[in-house]
């Protein structure tokens, strides 16, 4: 039987696994609004943008956005700035599932223009999404479809587009692999031996690497019959994406990733054929959202994030945060970066790193390894610092504003018991365990938090309340989402 909890406990819920959490005034306000209002807001056209003339002025490398580190700091100053988080969150989802990395692509421009086409088609039709990642020049470098020519194909995004992109091993034959292939000859990049020409040439600054350009070659293109999943036709690639998405076992692929992102962990995806989705139920309503949609994912979004499996209580908490995830939550909460950009956020990129993912450079052609991968005894060190260190900073104008809120609450005095409520619920109304709670409570009683003046020791009382939020930070609810 699905246990739902009460309003304000799947609000909270929701924001953390469809934004990056959320304070208890935020909250509270969006419990004003309701539920499904608030699904639909998130879901909604783009609120907001970044000023990019901004970012510029304040981040010349980022303006640039010739390397990694330059395009990964502006991504996060998105994430911690953006009034628009469930876009940014479809960002990663796609990240993760179309791969591409700095290792091969080595331009942090193409990448950041592949992000900024995710947030624009992230959330519209599949077909239209697989179209624009089959034009991007980032994605025609990293699976080096540059290199697929009529009478001398290359296989390889033909393969992955099947195998990563949209059905899985298992729906389609080696034969379909290269037929597929045949019909995104000549999807290349126009400006490639311009761009080389300016690297070797050292005469890429003060612009940076320049934008790559997608360009349909009609001579390069193998324009005879194909055989592509029993259907045949004179196929170029926008027929080939036409029946990848009308199949079943695609609406199956998409409804699982989705599953796995926004809900519960699956296996990793080289082992879905072999093992079932851990909630068939699920799977069928998310499948079913998917045709009765039109293929449109913020249809099947809204149908998830609705449903019961969602609100139930049985996934609060299951899983666990992604590095990002994890610093672009703890940032939000401490608001440092709220207003003008700042250099310093390349810091805070780099320990994104250290805990795992760097930023546009997923490991391999399959993403990241999710769930308990993230966790091991560097990185889980990493994650318990930044977080314990960001919310026991008092210097920090969300921390501020958030102890004066528990304050305002209190008494002249105030036990331990309640100060630990408190600082749970300003957080995001997050709900630990038994023991987790005994414990901060202790430490908090340790403090001496219970003997202080509030009317008269303000500071100290600050003081005190900025550790016990930095060793909520280390706990394993706030970890999680």
């Amino acid at each position: 039987m699905v246990q739902v909890a009460d309003e304000t406990t799947v609000m909270a819920h929701l924001m953390r696994r469809a934004a990056f959490g959320a304070t208890k005034d935020k909250l509270e306000e969006l419990v004003g609004h309701g539920y499904d209002q608030t699904v639909d807001s998130l879901i909604g056209v783009s609120k907001s943008e970044i000023d990019d003339a901004m970012v510029r002025r304040y981040f010349p490398d980022q303006s640039a956005l010739h390397d990694s580190s330059g395009a990964g700091a502006y991504w996060l100053y998105r994430l911690v700035s953006t009034e628009d988080p469930l876009r940014e969150k479809m960002a990663f989802f796609w990240h993760n599932i179309f791969a591409t990395g700095y290792a091969k692509v080595t331009n942090g421009r193409p990448l950041s223009d592949q992000l900024k086409m995710f947030r624009a088609h992230g959330m519209g039709t599949l077909d239209n999404l697989l179209l624009q990642l089959s034009r991007d020049p980032a994605m025609i470098i990293w699976l080096d479809n540059i290199d697929n020519h009529s009478g001398a194909i290359n296989e390889n995004y033909g393969r992955e587009l099947l195998e990563l992109f949209s059905m899985g091993v298992g729906n389609y034959t080696e034969d379909d692999i290269k037929e597929c292939s045949r019909a995104f000859t000549g999807w290349t990049i126009a400006n490639r031996d311009y761009i080389k020409q300016l690297a070797v040439r050292n005469s890429i600054w003060p612009y940076g690497k320049l934008a790559w350009r997608y360009e349909y070659d009609p001579e390069d293109h193998d324009t005879g019959e194909k055989t592509f999943l029993g259907e045949k036709g004179n196929f170029n690639g926008e027929d080939i994406i036409e029946i990848i998405c009308n199949q079943p076992a695609t609406a199956r692929f998409i409804a699982r990733h989705m599953y796995h992102f926004f809900v519960a962990d699956e296996p990793p995806v080289p082992a879905w054929p072999y093992k079932d989705p851990q909630d068939m139920d699920a799977m069928e309503i998310l499948e079913k959202a998917y045709f009765d949609g039109g293929h449109d994912i913020s249809f099947m979004l809204e149908t998830l994030f609705k449903s019961d499996f969602f609100k139930s209580q049985d996934c609060h908490y299951k899983k666990i945060k992604s590095p990002a995830e994890l610093v672009a939550g703890v940032l939000r909460t401490t608001e440092e970066f709220h207003a003008d950009p700042r250099i310093d956020i390349n810091e805070k990129t780099n320990q994104i790193s250290f805990m795992g993912q760097t930023l546009l450079n997923p490991p391999s052609v399959e993403g990241w390894h999710q769930g308990l991968e993230w966790i091991e005894t560097g990185s889980l060190t990493e994650r318990v610092n930044f977080s314990a260190q960001n919310l026991g900073d008092i210097s920090k104008v969300g921390i501020k504003n958030l102890v004066r809120n528990v304050l305002q609450q209190a008494g002249q005095f105030m036990n331990a018991e309640d100060c630990v409520d408190k600082c749970l619920d300003e957080l995001g109304y997050i709900k630990v365990s038994d023991y987790i709670r005994d414990s901060l409570i202790e430490f908090a009683d340790d403090s001496g938090i219970s003997d202080i003046d509030l009317e008269k020791n303000i500071d100290e009382a600050e003081l005190k309340m900025s550790g016990i939020l930095s060793v909520i930070g280390s706990a394993p609810e706030f970890q999680r989402s």
